[in-house]
């Protein structure tokens, strides 16, 4: 696998890095009526003091210099992958990066810390970029309804059963699927050491498809199939095509499938991806990068003059389900503020293992992504908004 190459950027003020002999950096108006800033691809991203986009420098510095205390557990060299999660079926590299992080307000780049174009999987984050997938999907008009039944676009055999031909798009966005079955060598019951690790789980019996929530790695992965099905080409092409360069993401990311997930899709062997980690592969992105897709979550779908995906499905994926905890369409919400009390009930996120966490709040205008920490985020939160003056 090869990495990106990647430097330490330490914490400093980006009145450093502004050009101020540029007119181009000057502050500038954030009222309703200033033309939305977005980056440029590449790593000319313009940035802002704290100052000019209505910050506290002091308390935001703060909360940054908090943040960098947080590393995780989570071991340098993934040692614990098979312990916590189970046989591996893919790669993983062989380090990641320490914590680090970026912090947006109306797009420009705040505050930045650490290696943040270190290529590192991401793990669950994965899945709200499958949702994202899947809301492509549906506005291009090859799902018809979220609540179609998937049986009714897949013949694969997966959707056969009585049980999962109840299954729909929307029971798998939310992860009420109850879907069964086996995939790539794991089952839809989580049970059994070897396979799943201390990630194991007591058998119970299955309830009817929209009625419980459980989060299930192995029911995400069969979403993802069915897309590849619907596609017919692999879904780090269409996730490329569709929505990583036309926000002007890097090159640098992948996402890698099992060595066992190549399946026969119209005569074509092609790879299907996962919706994590867990088992290895997944999606190994940079922090920037991230910072993109939060961004466009955060202007509601639209890239410049472009909608990447319509506002509609940035509604519905943010809006949470009838089961379960505070949750999207594999996304992570905080309508009763029980996820991070100290953020607004508007506040949504994309969060990985490890911890990794891709943080929108479109009521201050912010994207926070901070990588391999130890919290659940909520204290660091609260300090980035406590630095917020206007």
């Amino acid at each position: 696998m090869k990495r990106s190459l990647s430097y330490v950027l330490p914490f400093l003020w980006l009145g450093l890095f502004a050009c101020q002999n540029n007119p181009s950096t000057s502050s500038q108006s954030t009222s309703a009526n200033a033309k939305v800033y977005y980056p440029e691809k590449g790593d000319q991203w313009e940035q802002r003091t704290p100052e000019q986009v209505g910050m506290d420098p002091e308390l935001l510095s703060q909360a940054v210099l908090y943040a960098q205390t947080q590393e995780t557990k989570w071991p340098r060299d993934f040692s614990n992958q098979e312990e916590v999660f189970g046989k591996l079926l893919g790669p993983i590299p062989k380090d990641r990066a320490s914590t680090n992080g970026i912090i947006l307000r109306h797009g420009y780049i705040v505050a930045e810390w650490g290696d943040t174009k270190s290529v590192d999987p991401t793990y669950s984050i994965a899945k709200s970029f499958l949702s994202t997938i899947l809301g492509v999907t549906l506005d291009k008009g090859m799902i018809k309804d979220i609540d179609d039944p998937v049986a009714n676009y897949i013949k694969d055999g997966g959707y056969d059963s009585e049980h999962n031909h109840k299954v729909t798009w929307r029971h798998h966005a939310q992860q009420t699927s109850e879907w069964e079955g086996e995939l790539f060598g794991k089952t839809h019951t989580f049970v059994g050491k070897e396979a799943f690790g201390s990630g194991e789980r007591k058998p119970r019996a299955l309830k009817e498809p929209g009625t419980f929530y459980e989060y299930n790695d192995v029911r995400i992965n069969r979403l993802s199939l069915s897309l590849l099905r619907l596609w017919e080409k692999p879904l780090p092409e269409v996730l490329k095509e569709q929505i990583m360069n036309p926000i002007g993401a890097s090159e640098t990311w992948q996402y890698l499938p099992y060595r066992n997930s190549v399946v026969d899709v119209d005569g074509k062997q092609l790879p299907s991806v996962s919706g994590g980690t867990r088992w290895g592969g997944g999606l190994w992105i940079n922090t920037r990068d991230e910072a993109r897709f939060g961004y466009l979550f955060l202007r509601q779908g639209k890239w410049k003059n472009k909608q990447i995906v319509s506002r509609e499905w940035v509604k519905q994926a943010t809006t949470p389900g009838p089961h379960g905890p505070d949750y999207g369409y594999l996304w992570w919400l905080n309508t009763q503020k029980k996820q991070w009390p100290n953020a607004p009930a508007s506040s949504f996120a994309a969060i990985g293992a490890g911890s990794n966490t891709i943080w929108v709040d479109p009521e201050h205008d912010l994207v926070v992504v901070w990588r391999w920490h130890g919290t659940n985020g909520d204290e660091f939160f609260r300090r980035i908004l406590a630095s917020v003056k206007k």
